[in-house]
């Protein structure tokens, strides 16, 4: 009767629940398609940043009482003007 060839299996229980996660949820990439350089995720996740960034204060502004407001910018003048060093 011929062996068969199997790959080794641990025989922990939390390792192969690991191995079969990872063999069900990984993706084959196709041969020639390019892969994204650190360049263009970086750049990527800066326009993401800067959409958020400019909705995030907009609506901060809207929602924000006047009186929160000053606090706000009477602690952010102190902190420049303070002679910390």
């Amino acid at each position: 009767m011929p062996k068969r060839i199997s790959k080794k299996r641990p025989t922990d229980p939390n390792q192969l629940a690991y191995l079969i996660v990872q063999e069900s949820t990984s993706e084959q990439v196709p041969v020639g398609q390019d892969t994204l350089t650190k360049e263009q995720i970086s750049l990527l996740m800066a326009q993401m940043g800067r959409k958020g960034g400019k909705i995030g204060g907009k609506r901060r502004l809207e929602t924000m009482s006047p009186a929160k407001r000053k606090k706000i910018a009477k602690k952010a003048a102190d902190a420049r003007w303070s002679t910390k060093k």
